[in-house]
């Protein structure tokens, strides 16, 4: 990987969590399709489907295409609210109980060695992926940790701007095209994590690996 020849330089890397720090999308790709499986097979396969697609995407905006655009069906904030905290009833157990992605661990304790920074920006709610990371033990390897509903172009951004750090320094690996947009919005390098006989679905020419090994 070109990385390895260059960590080294790196000032900070910015990790998204679900598929890169934890093997869990499966664990949320089974939520949404439980939480669905009622209106019968074919939504629940393109709930499923879109989900997959647009990894990285808040749930409520995921929520809100679920109704309006498959079910034709307008949803009230109060609605969002509920649906997000039983989504995370179905999800958040078996997100704790989730394995490390390969290297994960290994790639976050190198880093704070080097005294490389490591950041967490990721999708899901931000008081819930706080809770998970420090559930997890996971809080001392990260110097910040960031949920949605903010953009995640917008935290990296902010990030940038008050570590003062220059964004060809930097990498963001993540498993989904909101990491890659976040990447290029923001001028930092990308690696994309992909699964085992998977097809990779980052445009072509992307670095990608099956692992978190790029030191």
């Amino acid at each position: 990987m070109e990385y390895k020849k260059d960590a080294v330089n790196l000032q900070a890397v910015f990790f998204d969590f679900d598929g890169v720090i934890l093997d869990s999308v499966n664990v949320k790709t089974e939520a949404f399709a439980k939480m669905f499986r009622n209106y019968g097979t074919e939504i629940e396969k393109q709930v499923v489907e879109y989900h997959l697609v647009h990894g990285g995407v808040s749930r409520f905006e995921k929520f809100r295409y679920y109704y309006e655009q498959l079910l034709d069906t307008p949803i009230s904030k109060e609605q969002l609210v509920k649906l997000g905290e039983t989504f995370s009833q179905l999800s958040l157990q078996g997100v704790l109980e989730a394995p490390f992605i390969e290297g994960a661990l290994e790639s976050l304790k190198a880093l704070h060695q080097q005294k490389i920074l490591s950041f967490v920006v990721s999708g899901t709610p931000h008081e819930e992926i706080l809770h998970i990371v420090q559930k997890r033990n996971l809080s001392m390897w990260f110097k910040e940790v960031h949920g949605s509903p903010r953009l995640k172009h917008e935290i990296v951004l902010d990030i940038l701007t008050r570590y003062d750090l220059e964004p060809k320094s930097c990498l963001f690996i993540g498993d989904a095209m909101t990491d890659y947009d976040a990447a290029k919005a923001t001028g930092i390098r990308f690696l994309g994590i992909i699964s085992k006989n998977t097809p990779s679905h980052f445009p072509h020419g992307t670095s990608v690996s099956l692992t978190v090994s790029f030191l």
